[in-house]
């Protein structure tokens, strides 16, 4: 993989959440994919069980929300990106992430994991 790929994945995952049903999903994920929410979740693995995550975790495929992304640092197989997700319109709730991917030699994702933080969700540093 390199950044251009990644930002390309990044972008098919964005549209496949705005877009009805989870079909999409197996073109952006190996069919046995591990989707961790957390890193102290459990992972979702499996196509079918990330489609049933997936359509329990959105609004649906028109809710409104605005994405952007960098791309962090790629290392063969493996990218890490920040990201920047703003929901509502106007904006009612917005987070941070970074995503950690793994990808299979066809460009799909093989291991997933997200490390999601809200505006005030506290620090080690606010206590």
């Amino acid at each position: 993989m390199d950044r251009e790929q990644v930002t390309g994945w990044i972008a098919a995952y964005e549209q496949a959440w705005r877009t009805p049903g989870t079909e999409a999903l197996a073109t952006i994920f190996t069919e046995q994919a591990s989707y961790r929410q957390g890193p102290y979740r459990e992972p979702v693995v499996g196509l079918p069980a990330i489609a049933r995550m997936w359509e329990a975790e959105r609004d649906g495929p028109d809710e409104a929300f605005q994405m952007t992304s960098e791309v962090v640092a790629v290392e063969g197989d493996t990218a890490v990106a920040r990201l920047e997700v703003r929901y509502g319109d106007p904006v009612d709730q917005e987070y941070r992430d970074l995503w950690i991917m793994r990808f299979a030699a066809d460009g799909r994702c093989a291991s997933f994991e997200e490390w999601p933080f809200w505006p005030a969700q506290s620090t080690a540093t606010d206590s």
